[in-house]
Formats: structure tokens, sequence, C-alpha cells
């Protein structure tokens, strides 16, 4: 497993998670020794009886749902790795879920039209100490980026002044710890204040609090939640239904699943998992889990 450990790494997850998901192998690897099983040619029945094995009572207990979910991610990451290796053609848990897990609604969303007059309404113009317009036109790159990319905090602290191409209208999002790396298109009103920002306020900003870095938002610290927490003031008073950056990234991912497909939501957000995208999903939530799971019932 030294080398799926490698791979774990290389997709920048964290110590203790990587600890997990090895442990979840192992303990996989040594039921299919046992089983006569090959990890590179067992098909999905028979990772179906795996599951049904891990659902048995064990020592007087019976695994919660989450944690055989659990289990499954873990796998289902394992398969990818394979896949990646060489060792496989097809992930046979792509496809499984766990029925009966509570899911958590989104309360307390912003319309679209709300989230657009963030951005449009973040004042620059007129600024009066102790605020400054730099600050003030950094706070409304970032408030776009929030409201027309759905990033999170992690996604805006990661980006570099190389990410930004300009001239296509794009924005390459790296890869983090939980999110898989994208390129999304800027809007075209996004464009003048960015170019304004990366050429002038950018430097300006960096000779204030001498930090002089290739991050697209520099800071004099490692916490960008002191930017985060200036800006989501200024929101508020334009909205007062404004609470954070999750807020506004599960506000934008609802409304873009009104407007494109899954899938294509899920490469947006960077979600590594189709089950992260499915579970913004507000009204068809129900029947869709009911179709996933006559096809593949785990109960």
């Amino acid at each position: 497993m030294k080398r799926f450990e490698k791979y774990l790494y290389g997709q920048g997850y964290a110590k203790g998670t990587v600890e997990s998901y090895l442990r979840s192998a192992n303990f996989f690897s040594n039921w299919c020794n046992s089983k006569g099983f090959e990890l590179e040619t067992i098909d999905y029945k028979s990772c179906l009886g795996y599951v049904k094995y891990l659902q048995q009572i064990k020592n007087g207990k019976r695994l919660s749902k989450s944690t055989v979910k659990h289990q499954i991610g873990a796998l289902k990451i394992l398969f990818n790795y394979l896949i990646d290796d060489n060792g496989r053609h097809t992930n046979p848990m792509q496809s499984m879920n766990i029925r009966g897990i509570k899911r958590t609604l989104n309360h307390n969303l912003l319309e679209y039209d709300e989230l657009e007059d963030l951005y449009y309404s973040y004042p620059t113009r007129n600024i009066k100490f102790p605020s400054s317009p730099q600050v003030a036109l950094r706070n409304k790159v970032i408030t776009g980026f929030m409201v027309y990319q759905g990033l999170n905090t992690t996604a805006l602290k990661s980006l570099k002044l190389e990410h930004i191409d300009i001239n296509k209208g794009k924005l390459y999002v790296p890869s983090t710890r939980k999110t898989n790396s994208r390129t999304l298109e800027l809007k075209s009103w996004q464009i003048v204040p960015l170019l304004q920002y990366i050429e002038q306020d950018r430097e300006i900003l960096q000779d204030a609090i001498q930090s002089h870095t290739d991050a697209l938002f520099p800071l004099n610290s490692d916490r960008f939640d002191i930017i985060l927490r200036h800006l989501f003031k200024r929101l508020k008073r334009i909205n007062y239904k404004v609470k954070d950056v999750k807020q506004i990234r599960a506000s934008v991912i609802t409304h873009s699943l009104s407007s494109h497909n899954i899938r294509e939501v899920q490469y947006m957000m960077g979600h590594r998992f189709i089950s992260s995208t499915e579970a913004y999903l507000q009204d068809d939530l129900e029947n869709l889990h009911q179709m996933i799971e006559s096809m593949h019932p785990i109960n």
C-alpha cells in the first residue's frame, strides 16, 4: 500500500485522512485475500458482498451506516488509484451508495439576484479612512470569485497571480485537500476590476503590508479570515441575510444545479465525488436517491 499512500498525499489529503483510508484499504485487501479475490479483478457483485460483510454484527455491534459509507468512500479512491496506475479499467464501487443516511438541508440560501447584488453593490468609490480604495477593490474581486465561481476560503487563499489568464478570461483553481483543480470562466464584468487590481492595487497592498509574494491576495499572516472578516461586515450592510462563505457557496451551487447538469456543477465546484454535489439538490433529491437505490440496493 506504499504506492497508494504516496498517491493519497499527492492528491493533497491530510495525514489523518491518509491513515484512515489506508486502514480501510488494508482491511479490504485482507478480506479479499481470505475470499480469493484480487484487487485488480474483483467485480461489483463481490464488492457488494464486502459491504454486506461490513454491515454484519461485529463484536455485538453493527457498524453505523455513516461508517460503512466512509469505508466505501475510501475504497472508491483506492480503485481510482488502481485505474490511474493501470491496474484496473473500471471502479466497481463508483455507483454504490448507502440508503438511510441523514442529509443536511440547505437553509437561508440567497436568491441569485441577491448574490449578484453583493458584487454590483460592493462600494469601491469614495472610500474614506481608515479603509482604502485598494482594499475595497480587492474585496470586490474576492466577492466576485465567491458569487460567480463559488470559491471557498481555501480556494481563495490558494490563488496565485499565475492562475489568472486575463486574455482568455479564465481562472485556474488549484486542487486542495478536499477539492479537485478546475479552470473556470470569468464573467466579462469581472475583468476590468480584476485587471486594475492586478496592475495597480495589489502592488500597493503588498508595499503596505511588506509582503511581496506570488499570492493573488497577499497576506502578512497565514490567516485569510482576517480579510474575510472585514469583507463580510460590508456584505452584511448590503444584505443582512448574508452569513459566511459557506452560505454563499451553497447558494451558488444550488442555483447552478438549476441551469447546468450535475456533472458540470461537480466540475465547477471541484467536488471529488458526485455525492457532494447531490447533497445540494433541492426538489428532486429524494427521487434521485430512490433511483440510485433501485439500481444499486444496499440496505
